[in-house]
């Protein structure tokens, strides 16, 4: 049942006045309404535009790299130059090792670092084991030689008494040939028999017989005391050779300076014992020093002996040449040497000194060229990623000759073209690609 509302809680509804009194009813002209129209007509445009380009970048590309991630390099005509750059180590052209030739003791007379000159005494090994040998084959040949001596005149002896029974036999059958006329004159007188006669006749050819028996002996006696002699003269000679032997060795005690240089290094300390054969000390020829170098093995088949050369030192070029290349190829590198043209070097050099080497191998004059990177070994050189604006596009391209920094373009690409030439590894074989912030 509703409570009865007095007078004075009756509202007045007539007391509350609204808003509309307030509002003015503006008339909009025409032409405001269609640049509103016009105005949104144009920003669907521009809206529906931009979707459309970042749609079309989008769906041209399989995926999107930061430019940060890739370099890039213009393609560019030019001459290029086929070098190569390396550092390499002086190590001595001629620096050989003198060994010791026998067991002993080492005396030293000089260490490491002295300047030497040739034939300088470097040091002095005592092997009493080969100096006694030598004794003994100098009194070997001394006996040989009086054996030898002895045969001669040996020889001398019985060449001498063969001719004197020559001599004799050839007395004898004149004798019996002047008792032979003796008795055919006295047979003819008939004051002899003819017994006297035939006797006389045999006793000249028994001279005859006497005389060729001679001749021959003589002959064989004297061949016979000359192969005797010869025989030990021959022995002696083989004793001399042993005894120079002896002695070249017993000299070759004495280590000396093979030319003109400085002495390396001293292997073996003062007073000690060398085994024969073993290392003494090294002699560094300082007018020939060469620089060793590592060359990358795909350079190494274009290296060939008497190629020019650069070598810096302290800022200063020196012309030098390749004097050898190593047949053998140790973890992909070939070892180099590179040698000082005319013998002009920089002074005070020494061995393990660090130089740089550049070897101009070949200059080929305005060719299409671009930075060599990684991209040249990736699909064996057959592919470029040539970029347009903010798209890279797979191409096919053939490359040429190559050098450290540059390589050549034979096909596939035009001057101007900028190409993916490190980074391109990202991509994964996809025909195009979108780079961002490029």
């Amino acid at each position: 049942m509703d409570t009865p509302h007095t007078p004075e809680q009756t509202p007045d509804r007539r007391r509350i006045r609204d808003t509309a009194g307030q509002d003015q009813v503006l008339a909009a002209s025409s032409a405001s309404g269609l640049r509103k129209r016009g105005g949104v007509i144009v920003g669907s445009v521009a809206l529906l535009a931009a979707a459309g380009w970042v749609a079309s970048s989008w769906l041209g590309g399989a995926q999107s790299f930061d430019s940060t991630r890739i370099r890039i390099a213009e393609v560019k005509r030019g001459d290029l130059v086929r070098d190569l750059s390396a550092e390499g180590r002086v190590i001595a052209s001629n620096s050989p090792t003198l060994y010791a030739i026998a067991a002993g003791t080492v005396r030293l007379s000089i260490v490491a670092g002295d300047k030497v000159i040739k034939g300088q005494t470097l040091a002095v090994i005592d092997s009493p084991e080969l100096r006694s040998t030598l004794v003994q084959e100098e009194s070997t040949l001394a006996s040989l030689e009086a054996e030898a001596s002895r045969a001669l005149l040996d020889a001398q002896i019985t060449r001498a008494n063969a001719q004197r029974a020559l001599e004799q036999a050839e007395i004898d059958r004149t004798a019996a040939m002047r008792d032979l006329e003796r008795y055919q004159r006295a047979y003819a007188g008939g004051a002899v028999s003819q017994n006297d006669l035939s006797r006389a006749q045999d006793m000249l050819k028994k001279a005859d017989i006497g005389l060729a028996a001679a001749r021959r002996d003589s002959q064989l006696q004297g061949a016979g005391a000359g192969l005797d002699a010869r025989n030990k003269q021959l022995q002696a000679q083989r004793q001399r050779a042993v005894v120079d032997e002896a002695r070249r060795q017993v000299d070759a005690l004495t280590l000396r300076a093979p030319f003109d240089g400085q002495v390396g290094q001293v292997q073996v300390p003062q007073g000690t014992s060398v085994t024969a054969n073993g290392p003494v000390l090294s002699v560094v020829d300082l007018s020939r020093f060469e620089v060793e170098i590592k060359v990358p093995e795909s350079f190494a088949r274009d290296l060939g002996i008497g190629m020019p050369a650069q070598i810096s030192a302290n800022d200063v070029r020196y012309a030098g040449e390749i004097s050898a290349v190593s047949p053998e190829v140790v973890n992909g590198e070939v070892t180099a040497r590179v040698r000082f043209a005319q013998g002009k070097q920089p002074p005070e050099l020494r061995q393990n000194q660090r130089l740089s080497v550049r070897i101009v191998m070949d200059t080929r004059r305005n060719v299409l060229q671009v930075e060599r990177g990684p991209f040249v070994e990736q699909d064996g050189g057959r592919v470029a990623y040539v970029v347009d604006g903010s798209t890279a596009t797979r191409h096919p391209i053939r490359l040429g000759t190559s050098s450290l920094a540059a390589v050549e373009i034979l096909s596939g690409l035009n001057a101007g073209d900028r190409i993916v030439v490190s980074g391109s590894d990202q991509f994964d074989n996809a025909d195009r690609v979108r780079i961002s912030g490029n």
